[in-house]
Parts: C-alpha cells; structure tokens; sequence
C-alpha cells in the first residue's frame, strides 16, 4: 500500500468519525480510537502494517510533551505547587498502589505491576479538558484542581516512560549500552538539550525571525524538536523526555506563542493518527476469546479509580463537598500515556504481549466511561437537593437575580443597587468574585445552571432573573431550566449575537438585549456626525434603524430556522429601509427643508 493510499485512510476516518463521537458526546480521542480499531488488521483489516504507522505517529506524543512544556510556567507552576504536586501526589500514589495490589493479585510480578499501576493512575487530559469544556467546568475550583492534578500527571509520565526500559531485560529491545558509559551519554543528551534550550535557540530564532519566514521559522521548530528526539533515542533515553524539557526552557521565550501556533497543527493531526495507531493495534480477538476478562479489568479500573479519587478529593480543600463524585469521574479514565509505556514496557520484556493486549483495550474502554458517567451524574446526583452548599448561597429576599457579574452584569447590578433594588448576584469565577468583593459587593460562587443554586437563591420568589452570562450555550441552558421549574420567574436576557438572541426568543424571553447593540449605534450615530450630519437627525436615523432593526428580527423569528426565506426577507426588509429613508428626505424636499446627505468632499468634523 502506497504513503498516499494510507494517508487517504487516515484522512477519511479523521474526518467520519471523529464529528461522530464529538456528536454523541464521547470526544475527539475516542472517535480516532474507534476510527482505528475499525481499519486495524483486527477488524476490516484496510490497514495491516501498524508498527510503521505507529512509528511516525509516536512523534505526535513527542510534539504534545514539547507543547506541554511551552505552556509550563515554572514561576506559575511554583505558586501552585500545593494543588499541583500535593493533591498530585496523593491522587495518583492512592490509585497506583489500590491498582498496582489488584494487579499483583491477578498474577503480574510486583515491578509489573509498579510501573503499570503508576500508568493506569494517570488520567487523559484531553479527555479531561473537553469534558470540563463541555460543562463549563474549566475555571470552577473542581475543574482547576482537575486540571492541576492532569498536568502532574504528564509530569509523572515524562520520567516514568523513560525509566521503564530501567526495570526491564538487559538484552531488551530499546535499550541502552550498559554501566557507567550508558549513563555519561545520557547525562550528557540531558546536558546538550539544556544548553541547546536555554543558550543557543533564542539567538537563533531572532535570526530567523529577522527573515520574516513563516515556513522557515516552522521548518526551525520542527528541526528542533526531531533533533531533540533523535539525541535522546542514540542515548536509549526517551525522546518525550527531551521535547518536554526543551518545551519548558523556552516557556518563558518572547517566541513561545510563535512556537505554539507553528506546531500545533503538526501535534494535532500526528496526535490523532497516534489515537488511530493505537485503535488499529487493539486486539478485539482478545475480546471475544476472553470477553468477561476484559470486562473485568475496565470495570476494575474505573471503579478502583473513582473510589480511590472520591476519598482523595476529601483531603482536597478546593473541591467542594458536593462535587466530589464530579472531580472523580473528571479524570477517572486511562491515559494516552498508558499506550506509550505499555508498548515501552512490552519491548523491556517487562509486560507480556498478553497483558499488553488487554491493559491497552481496558484503558481504550475505560476512555468512553467520562461521558457516560457525566450524564448519569448530571440526571441523578445533581438533580438531589443537599443541604450543604459549596457556594454557600443564601436566599436574603431579594427581587432580582443576576446571572454572571462581568462587563454587563455588573452595569445593570450596579444600575439596580443605587436605585436601591437588592440583587442575589451568581457567578461561577471565583477570581472575579474575589476582586468585586473588595469593592463591597456581595457576590455567591455557583453555577447558576444549577437547579439547587437556583433554589438556594431565591428563585421561587424572586421576581426577575436577570441572564448576563457570557457562555450562549449556558444562557440558554439556565433559560430552559428556569421555564421548567420557576414558570413564574420574569427573564429579561443579554444576547452574544442575532442567534443568540433568536434562540433565546423562542425559548420564551420576552426581554432579550444584544451586548453590543446599542454601543454600536451609538458609535454609529458618532460616525453620521463626523461625516457632517446635524447631531439630532443622526440621532432621529439611529433611533429608526433601531425601531426597523427589531421589527425586522421579530418578523423573521417564525422563519429563522428556513435559511433562504430568512435571506429573502432580510434583503427585502434592508430595501425597504433604505427606501423609507429616500421617502422622508424627498418628503422634506417637498416641504423646503434640506435634509442632510452625504457629500464626499466635506472634510469630517470632531464629534463632541
């Protein structure tokens, strides 16, 4: 098979499957696996050499690690240092000895069963990140710690992966020469890439960047980071290892940002060609021959892990009581990682091909738990009503409810507090409401999606929500659960843009303002006076657009969803307005008033 007739595969399964898992809710990593699984040499059987695919995709790892690094400030990463290598620390020390003692029972030698419990404690942080995303999770304190606790776990897998040809076979495939020379070189690899990163690169990229070449500055970056690579590999190191510590030398570079967007691309497309290599490589014989063992080790992992993680988030001090399970089941699935150090500690001669089969589809399966289990979690524990909150909201009477305190919410609350109307003010960034409280507002942690926050609140007998929330999709989110539950409740909405709006229109809000609206009417009437038009019929043409722009809006709204009828009507309601304005100057004409037009060579004035 030619490198076009596979590229053409790959492609094509990229492209099919990976919007289909997104679809369904199960991520991106999930639908290259499937992907793969299904042209694999153990299924369809499209592609049969997967040892050479996974060669060139490994280098999509190595890419991630550099990336990982770049984005790893150690001045930030050492203010954080108690979320990061404590609750770290903890969560994958519990998980590794509870699943490195159930691997010993099931028969693997103890060093084993070290190596790949430490494995299976870590957790996907792609998986993690995209189910945070999804929830709008990323900046509540379980979704930081969630995410502090991910990147201790890609700096656990950087030594682990190199130190696992260590416990293997002398004569095993991978390794290094032995004694004291084998280790002199890889010192010496270490030294050569530190010095390399942190003396020589940056004076090179300012040359480079002299030339003003994109496609050169991207040819440096990849240069650099297979050069890396292939020094760590002459030494019997870990080529990942290399590409993260070059990553973290230049993470404090002027270039870094350059350096990101050059190889991002690269790391994406080599990264889900390593998910498709690692699902071809997945032996679903193993499956059928052995179905209940299989079944067996997923469940185990899963449960051990959320167990596990469930007591360790309880000497967490940043996850709240009642999203504990939620921390848990954030990162409960295997790693990516866990492909690379059990293909590693198979070619150590450490882990039989056998295990390595089966570890590989139990952490494959455990990937689709996530989702699933976010869903369960959201329709049966969230919908139980507990008396300790961990936004300690409290219901003080008020008649309002704001939803998100940022640039809007915080003008409509402040318009509201001197006109002295009380607000119950909800939002979900503890460093916003941290800030507003010096300011001596009082401002409650939660999100407001949340029907038990929503109680806590008030919303049973407040009489109006206000909806200033920044997300759209949780805009509408909290919009459908408040006509579910509080019918009563008045909702008056900020909208993102016209589908913003239209959606919230039909979900019943009879009140919705777009953001930026009005301030660029009025930037627009600025515009008419700079061009010389009298400052009040500038304002009579805004007023006019205004009053024809919403009419326009809510004529379409029983139409929006019928693309062409909605862009005959636009265009026609467009005509309409410039011929109504034809009309009144004309009108005017006829009555000896001069209206104002444009007239191309009047210079602008200064508008006041």
């Amino acid at each position: 098979m030619t490198f076009t007739h596979e590229a053409l595969i790959y492609l094509a399964v990229a492209v099919v499957m990976v919007p289909i898992a997104s679809r369904l809710g199960l991520g991106s990593v999930l639908g290259y696996l499937i992907g793969g699984v299904l042209i694999g040499p153990h299924a369809i059987g499209v592609v049969s050499d997967v040892d050479s695919t996974m060669q060139l995709a490994g280098f999509g790892v190595v890419l991630m690690l550099f990336l990982i690094g770049l984005e790893l400030d150690l001045r930030q990463l050492w203010s954080m240092r108690r979320q990061v290598f404590g609750g770290g620390a903890l969560q994958v020390g519990a998980c590794a000895i509870a699943l490195g003692l159930g691997l010993i029972a099931l028969g693997l030698p103890p060093e084993a069963s070290l190596i790949i419990g430490i494995s299976l404690a870590l957790s996907s942080t792609p998986i993690a990140i995209s189910a945070m995303a999804e929830r709008h999770l990323d900046k509540t304190p379980v979704g930081r710690i969630a995410l502090t606790i991910s990147i201790f776990q890609d700096l656990v897998a950087i030594p682990l992966i190199a130190l696992v040809p260590v416990f293997g076979q002398p004569n095993a495939a991978g390794q290094g020469g032995g004694g004291f020379l084998a280790a002199l070189e890889a010192l010496g690899a270490i030294v050569a890439v530190i010095v390399v990163g942190r003396f020589l690169t940056r004076p090179i990229l300012r040359i480079i960047a002299k030339t003003s070449s994109r496609e050169v500055f991207s040819a440096f970056a990849l240069l650099l980071v297979v050069g890396i690579a292939e020094l760590m590999t002459l030494v019997g190191l870990s080529a990942a290892l290399g590409a993260f510590i070059a990553g973290v030398l230049l993470a404090t570079s002027e270039y870094r940002h350059a350096l990101e967007s050059d190889l991002q691309p690269f790391k994406g497309l080599l990264l889900g060609l390593f998910f498709i290599a690692v699902g071809m490589s997945i032996d679903l014989s193993l499956f059928a021959e052995m179905p209940l063992m299989v079944i067996a080790l997923t469940l185990g992992l899963v449960i051990i892990k959320l167990v596990a993680q469930r007591l360790v988030a309880t000497t967490i001090r940043d996850v709240p009581a009642s999203q504990r399970w939620l921390f848990s089941l954030l990162i409960v699935q295997g790693s990516e990682f866990a492909f690379v150090i059990f293909a590693t500690a198979r070619d150590a001669q450490i882990l039989p091909d056998l295990w390595a089969g089966l570890l590989t589809l139990a952490v494959a399966l455990s990937m689709a738990a996530p989702p699933l289990l976010l869903v369960l979690h959201q329709h049966l524990i969230e919908r139980i009503p507990t008396t300790a909150r961990d936004s300690d909201v409290e219901d003080e009477g008020a008649p309002v409810i704001i939803a998100g305190f940022g640039r809007v919410g915080q003008i409509i609350g402040r318009l509201l507090f001197a006109s002295g109307i009380k607000a119950t003010v909800l939002d979900h960034d503890p460093d916003q409401i941290e800030l507003l409280k010096r300011f001596g507002f009082r401002i409650f942690y939660g999100d407001a999606t949340r029907l038990d926050l929503l109680e806590a609140a008030g919303a049973h007998r407040a009489r109006l929500l206000v909806v200033a929330i920044d997300d759209r999709d949780a805009s509408e989110a909290l919009v459908e659960r408040v006509r579910a539950h509080f019918p009563k409740l008045r909702i008056i909405a900020r909208a993102r843009n016209v589908g913003h709006y239209t959606a919230l229109r039909k979900k019943g809000v009879e009140v919705v303002e777009r953001e930026t609206f009005e301030g660029s009417l009025m930037l627009g009437r600025k515009a008419l006076e700079a061009l010389g038009c009298p400052p009040y019929e500038a304002r009579e043409r805004a007023d006019r657009f205004r009053h024809h722009n919403t009419t326009m809006l809510e004529t379409l709204l029983p139409h929006w969803d019928d693309e062409a009828r909605r862009v005959a009507m636009a265009n026609q309601a467009r005509r309409a307005l410039e011929e109504q304005m034809e009309e009144e100057k004309q009108d005017l004409a006829q009555r000896g008033i001069q209206g104002w037009h444009y007239e191309p060579d009047t210079p602008p004035r200064d508008t006041p």
